[in-house]
């Protein structure tokens, strides 16, 4: 042995399992990140830490103007409304030119925002009959799903819209999920804080120790109820709601299924306190979303799930955001501004606020330090729109941002500019190749994106 090498060892200690627990009474809790874990290597790509996916998304589009810089490259000015991200630009990659062919048909917004994460046509119904595709989530999910408690989490603020929009023709239904786990099945949102908590420490823990401390699983709570609901619903709405809860129970099974002794060896990456759990009834609407954006970062921290979607707010939203300065109308109401400057002002004001929402949740993760690197640079954080111009329902030139480095596999800090009409789907496909769950295509993707990940 040399010289340096005998001097690295004896400088080194030992080394420990990131895996490592520290076990009490009825309980066991992982260990955040320590130097004897190891760490990345100095080439920014990480060896040790798990990718993980996320995908925001923003209803009722975005003024082109405000959004999409003009300059294309690494120097490319913030517009008004990505000013937020400045503090964290080198993380992000803006992405213009992307659309989704498939949504191009069908008025109004829920062909576009059903099909965001899926590129896929949707089936025009006003019934129980619903037709999408599999959105792109769900394919990270099937690969990787069986190494953590949760294959993935779906968040959200505003409850399932039900009944039909007669005015276009389709069911509200198809505006309350953008993931799906097949073409027939959307996934169920937790529109809970607490819950959405108390599901995570569940899922750390095991079922067993942690029943004793918290509720029992989230639907046997709303059961009764959505008894009570069924039997005052026609036929149509009986078969929605019955699909519904079934995905919610398929959720909870799964995490029964993973604590059961010996399914496998998964440990959470940081602990849970159940102390800790956030209010069951938010304030606020930026509270309500602040809440579920902190529970995003804590289930990909602890490395409980590793897919992540949230929605904020259902297509069609009309949330009330008079929180803001100057801005005295609902959502929907200002996205079809007629170029109204009053309206468009408030629209700008709304466009910006959610990307300065999406800005904390990066700050957020870029703060939890994994050995060198962080939950951020380990993590690839889709923010997206469905429409562009919310007052032409415009599925064309795709307000798109991609935060983090994906394990040091995506060349962040920069614009990139496609030619028109570049498909959206090879952003997933680009995405899915990070993860590490490559397709050779995905709906109608033609390969990876030019320029967003390293060679």
């Amino acid at each position: 042995m040399g010289t340096e090498t005998k001097a690295m060892s004896s400088s080194r200690k030992r080394q420990i399992s990131r895996r490592t627990l520290l076990r009490g009474t009825g309980v066991a809790l992982g260990l955040p990140w320590l130097e004897a874990m190891g760490a990345s290597s100095n080439t920014g790509r990480t060896t040790a830490w798990p990718v993980r996916m996320a995908a925001l998304y923003m209803p009722n589009g975005a003024y082109p103007q405000s959004w999409t810089p003009k300059e294309a490259g690494r120097n490319y000015k913030l517009t008004p409304s990505l000013e937020p991200i400045a503090g964290i630009r080198q993380q992000v990659t803006v992405l213009s030119n992307l659309w989704n062919e498939q949504a191009k048909d069908g008025d109004g917004h829920y062909v576009k925002e059903s099909s965001i994460l899926t590129c896929a046509r949707i089936k025009k119904t006003q019934g129980a009959d619903l037709r999408n595709g599999v959105s792109f989530d769900q394919v990270a999910a099937n690969s990787t799903g069986h190494l953590t408690p949760l294959p993935s989490l779906e968040l959200g603020v505003t409850p399932v819209a039900v009944g039909n929009d007669a005015v276009v023709g389709y069911t509200r239904v198809y505006g309350s999920h953008i993931s799906w786990t097949a073409p027939t099945t959307p996934l169920a949102r937790e529109l809970n804080p607490k819950a959405v908590y108390e599901r995570l420490f569940r899922a750390a823990n095991g079922i067993g120790r942690a029943r004793a401390r918290l509720n029992s699983l989230l639907l046997d709570q709303v059961l009764n109820d959505a008894k009570r609901l069924r039997g005052e619903l026609g036929t149509e709405d009986r078969v929605r709601l019955d699909e519904y809860l079934s995905s919610m129970r398929s959720i909870e099974e799964r995490v029964v299924r993973s604590a059961r002794p010996g399914r496998n060896l998964w440990k959470p990456l940081v602990p849970l306190d159940p102390q800790q759990a956030p209010p069951e009834r938010p304030t606020s609407h930026l509270e309500h979303v602040r809440l579920m954006l902190d529970m995003v970062a804590v289930a990909i921290q602890t490395d409980t799930t590793r897919i992540a979607s949230f929605m904020f707010g259902n297509a069609v939203s009309n949330v009330s955001f008079r929180f803001l300065e100057g801005v005295t109308s609902g959502h929907h109401e200002v996205s079809h501004h007629g170029e109204n400057k009053d309206k468009l002002a408030e629209y700008k004001i709304i466009n910006r606020w959610h990307v300065e929402q999406y800005a904390y949740l990066l700050k957020r993760l870029a703060d939890m330090r994994e050995g060198e690197s962080s939950v951020l640079d380990n993590s690839m954080i889709l923010f997206a729109s469905a429409l562009a111009d919310g007052q032409k329902h415009d599925p064309h030139k795709l307000p798109v941002l991609l935060g983090g480095r994906g394990g040091g596999r995506v060349d962040t800090g920069q614009h990139l500019v496609y030619p028109e009409d570049h498909p959206l789907a090879d952003l997933y496909v680009s995405m899915l190749k990070a993860f590490g769950a490559p397709v050779d295509r995905f709906a109608d993707s033609t390969g990876p994106l030019r320029g967003l990940l390293h060679a």
